[in-house]
């Protein structure tokens, strides 16, 4: 029979409260250890606390469950038990063999006694128990003495591990102004030793650092708000320190600590303030609209939505022209204006600005007001305006016929700068590359400069400028569209060639042709035509034209017996009006064949019988006699080609007299030609010209005084009579080819009163020429210079020109 004990390290038998010692159905008379007898009856009190009968069964194993501490820190191997058979006389024949976990690594036990050792550190928390195997052996034949059975070595627990904060350190968030007793976080530390077995498990929370602004529950580990009132704006993170200590916080526990990182969230309990209570912006009058004009800005403490901002105009007289707009990524109040600015009009404005917190929390409402205002001032700059229209665009009708020169529109613009500069009209010349307008320079009269024709252009487009003139920069444009309204210039016709035929077997009255007309203009009643036979052929014996009074007629025949040998082909007459003012017609002409038909009038042959050629002739003789006239063809020409060049001979006569030549020079001037003196563009287009470039100058003079046009005076205009004049010769000229190109009309008005050169006639000079000094002369360059001679006048000092 098999018994196993458990000693202590000191080699004494374990106490009962040490050991576990169970046994099963044995014999109990049978010793357990050497010495130490059983005492009957604690068995039956220690498995049931039922009575039960006695039965004696005979079983050699005992099952039993070892104790071990662990972290055995000896320099001997832990003894652990002993195991011993009944059979064991101690002579050494029986072997005892230990298998299962841990055996031969962990565990080992001597073969002859049965004491188990452990020859390795136990840790409980790596490994609670080990389930071995023991049998006892015959040492000389092997053969096994005991059935082999299996018993438990559990380790017993010492305090050997410290708490630990898994998830550790941590991170939080509570808001400011939070309430004491807010919680914050649980923080949980775990101890590895068994909670089962003493203290060792039995964890205790406290606050190391981060008092008096927080607490910690010391058992659930709730961190809680211990101070009212933390403001984000004065302390906004915390760093919190949580020790976890076990055996219950008592002296001689294992801690560990973890760290809280705390964050104030942020309320809105800061209202908005300006840190300026009076703001100065300017701004161009030429400032578009939705344009910049500067930024407020409203300080706010807090952040988030709890800063964010919402800036409003209340008062002021500047709402109407500016607006404000906030920037949602800085919190900034935009002021941008609104409507067109004019300098003119109102020289400053005033605009009180109120920044508003749109995110209110009602339990901070006694910190408020959460609004500010404050006062901006905006002065309105001057800037140089291009002139301006009134109205922005112009609607034209005139009529097609209307005669070259007519004034049709006054276009008028205006410097809307205070100084009132003058204005000069010009059209640009891309909106009528047909140049059908011409505009007065000074007064802005839109006339016409060409024939208008509903038919080739119902409409135009044109663009007219305005320019001022001590800034020529300053261009304005206004668009004018000009309707060509329809005049009954145009008479109908037909739409296409018409030709009809008529059968030999014709019969008076029939039908044998519908003709209608067109008319390219466009009444507003609508066309209405009216058909005719022509004057010459009222009294047509073969046909006549019945209206039909839709627009069209029907051709029918007077009477029958056609015949193609008489006349293969009749060309009637038909003359066509329309119903306009004045009534306009017109003459087309209706080709009707003679054709041969059968009974049910479809057409046979509609060419005549050649009854005049007596004999036929073949294919080969009309060739021949084609070549031959072909051939006096290139004679004649080649005749008269030579008889033309004998007139011209190639050699002059020697014996000529040459004094006897006419030889013609065309010096009379520059004319068109002379591309120096001045720019032709200019005077169509100050824009065209400016895009042109530099202005060209002469190369053999240097200029020698400024241009004068900008100090004529708007009185000096020429009158509609004379504009219409030369607009009309202008058109003759350009439509007749064979008109030699005449000189450009330029006008000069420079000369006389109010003008800076003064006057040039010498009507008026009531002094002689001894004692007028023409000395001036010689500073106008050398274009003047034979005139300064002729007055006499000294030369001076060469010029540097």
């Amino acid at each position: 029979m098999w018994t196993s004990g458990r000693m202590s390290n000191a080699k004494s038998w374990l106490g009962l409260g040490v050991s576990l010692y169970f046994w099963g159905l044995m014999d109990l008379t049978t010793p357990v250890l050497s010495g130490t007898p059983t005492r009957p009856g604690r068995l039956e009190a220690f498995l049931s606390d039922k009575p039960q009968p006695h039965q004696r069964t005979k079983r050699s194993w005992v099952w039993n469950q070892f104790f071990v501490l662990e972290e055995y820190t000896g320099t001997d191997p832990l003894y652990v038990g002993k195991l011993h058979s009944d059979m064991d006389r101690g002579d050494g024949s029986i072997k005892y063999i230990l298998s299962g976990e841990g055996a031969g690594v962990v565990f080992t036990i001597d073969d002859t006694t049965g004491d188990i050792h452990a020859i390795q550190r136990l840790d409980r928390e790596e490994r609670a128990q080990y389930t071995l195997r023991a049998q006892a052996l015959d040492r000389r034949t092997g053969r096994p003495m005991e059935p082999e059975s299996e018993f438990i070595i559990k380790i017993q627990d010492i305090n050997d591990n410290e708490p630990k904060f898994l998830d550790g350190p941590y991170v939080a968030t509570v808001p400011e102004m939070s309430p004491v007793g807010t919680s914050v976080i649980q923080v949980t530390a775990t101890d590895a030793d068994d909670p089962t077995y003493g203290n060792s498990a039995r964890v205790v929370y406290s606050i190391l650092q981060g008092q008096p602004y927080f607490s910690v529950d010391s058992k659930t580990g709730v961190i809680r708000t211990a101070l009212m009132n933390m403001d984000r704006e004065a302390k906004e993170y915390y760093e919190v320190i949580i020790q976890a200590k076990d055996m219950g916080g008592q002296l001689g526990g294992l801690a560990g600590t973890t760290t809280v990182n705390i964050t104030l969230s942020d309320v809105n309990d800061n209202p908005p303030r300006f840190p300026q209570k009076h703001y100065q912006m300017s701004v161009l009058e030429s400032a578009p609209v939705s344009s910049t004009v500067g930024r407020v800005f409203a300080k706010d403490l807090d952040e988030g939505i709890n800063a964010e901002m919402k800036y409003t105009i209340v008062d002021g007289d500047g709402a109407d022209a500016f607006d404000i707009n906030t920037d949602p990524n800085f919190q900034v109040g935009i002021i941008t204006v609104k409507k067109p600015l004019s300098f003119e009009r109102k020289k400053s404005y005033t605009l009180k600005v109120e920044g508003a917190n749109p995110h209110l929390e009602m339990r901070f409402l006694n910190l408020g007001p959460f609004q500010d205002t404050t006062t901006v001032h905006i002065s309105v700059e001057d800037v140089d305006e291009p002139p301006v229209f009134d109205p922005g665009s112009y609607f034209v009708e005139v009529p097609e016929d209307v005669a070259i020169g007519t004034t049709i529109q006054t276009i008028s613009a205006k410097d809307p700068d205070v100084t009132n500069n003058s204005i000069r009209y010009s059209i640009d010349r891309s909106s009528d590359p047909g140049r059908f307008f011409y505009v007065d320079i000074t007064t802005g009269a839109l006339m016409t400069a060409r024939p208008l024709d509903r038919e080739e252009f119902s409409w135009h487009n044109i663009t007219v400028l305005a320019m001022e003139m001590n800034n020529p920069s300053q261009v304005g444009s206004v668009p004018v569209t000009i309707k060509v309204l329809d005049v009954n210039d145009n008479a109908p016709e037909f739409p296409r060639f018409y030709e009809a035929f008529v059968c030999e077997n014709a019969k008076a009255g029939q039908l044998i042709q519908t003709v209608s007309a067109v008319d390219q203009d466009d009444p507003r009643n609508g066309q209405h035509f009216y058909y005719s036979l022509a004057p010459e052929a009222a009294n047509n014996p073969n046909f006549t034209v019945r209206d039909n009074q839709d627009n069209t007629a029907r051709i029918l025949t007077r009477r029958s017996g056609f015949r193609q040998q008489e006349q293969s082909v009749f060309y009637l007459p038909i003359l066509i009006s329309d119903g306009g003012q004045p009534v306009l017609s017109s003459t087309g002409t209706l080709t009707i064949q003679v054709c041969g038909c059968d009974d049910e009038g479809h057409v046979l042959s509609c060419s005549p019988e050649a009854y005049m050629l007596p004999v036929s002739l073949s294919r080969g003789a009309l060739i021949a006699i084609l070549a031959c006239v072909f051939v006096l063809l290139v004679l004649v020409l080649l005749i008269l080609s030579l008889r033309r060049h004998r007139k011209q001979p190639y050699i002059l006569d020697d014996e000529e007299n040459i004094h006897e030549n006419i030889v013609r020079y065309d010096d009379e001037g520059g004319g068109e030609e002379d591309t120096e003196a001045f720019d032709i563009a200019a005077m169509w287009n100050p824009r065209e010209a400016q895009a042109a470039g530099a202005p060209k100058t002469r190369q053999d003079m240097l200029p020698e005084i400024e241009s004068l046009s900008r100090y004529v005076p708007q009185t000096c205009a020429v009158s509609s009579t004379v504009h219409s004049y030369v607009l009309a010769k202008l058109y003759e000229a350009d439509m007749d080819l064979w008109a030699p190109p005449f000189d450009s009309l330029q006008t000069y008005m420079f000369e006389g009163d109010g003008s800076v050169a003064g006057s040039l006639s010498s009507l008026q000079s009531a002094t002689s020429d001894s004692e007028q000094s023409f000395d001036f002369l010689t500073d106008w360059g050398p274009r003047f210079r034979k005139l300064a001679e002729l007055y006499g006048a000294s030369e001076g000092p060469a010029p540097l020109w």
